[in-house]
């Protein structure tokens, strides 16, 4: 199965609750932090609710 390498690359002061937990659930705390993470639709969808703060690639 394919891998996501995931890594938070801007500030998450201005984000909202939702927003924080969904990072923190992925396990991204710092800027610059990366995680891997298997491919499924349910980290797809995480990812894409705060897409804008992350950088994504596949491994």
């Amino acid at each position: 199965m394919a891998k996501l390498k995931i890594t938070l690359v801007r500030s998450t002061s201005k984000l909202k609750k939702p927003q924080l937990a969904t990072l923190e659930a992925l396990g991204l705390r710092k800027i610059g932090a990366s995680v891997e993470q298997k491919d499924n639709p349910q980290i797809r969808g995480m990812v894409k609710k705060v897409e804008h703060v992350l950088a994504v690639e596949e491994i």
